[in-house]
């Protein structure tokens, strides 16, 4: 089936062959042909964002949101100095960063994601 596909894309689009893909997306493509296993990993983008948003060496956690972890509004910031401090934290960016990687490989912490960017207008420090 597989050839078939790739010989009618072939006779309608330009194209080579590469190979199989060990990278799509930045995501890497791991195959165990003997035992029939096909798997995606995001481990060099999740270290990517840990780098970026300076928490490379924080503590790993087996679950994405604790559980009794609770946000709520009241942890918004109140004044115009704790707006400030927040302003320089890129909260949205994190988000985004998150969410890509939920949607990609890693759909366990869709609920993480979803309470923390409820936030992203304003956050406070505890979010």
């Amino acid at each position: 089936m597989m050839s078939s596909v790739k010989l009618w894309l072939s006779q309608n689009f330009s194209m080579k062959n590469l190979g199989d893909a060990s990278y799509i997306l930045g995501i890497k493509v791991c195959r165990d042909r003997s035992r029939r296993l096909l798997g995606l990993s995001q481990k060099m983008y999740i270290e990517e964002v840990l780098k970026r948003f300076s928490i490379e060496n924080s503590k790993r956690g087996l679950l994405p949101l604790r559980h009794g972890i609770y946000l709520s509004k009241k942890m918004c910031p109140k004044t115009p100095e704790e707006r400030e401090c927040m302003n320089r934290i890129p909260y949205a960016s994190a988000i985004g960063s998150l969410m890509y990687a939920m949607l990609c490989t890693r759909p366990y912490i869709a609920h993480a994601v979803s309470v923390t960017s409820r936030y992203q207008s304003n956050p406070g420090l505890e979010h």
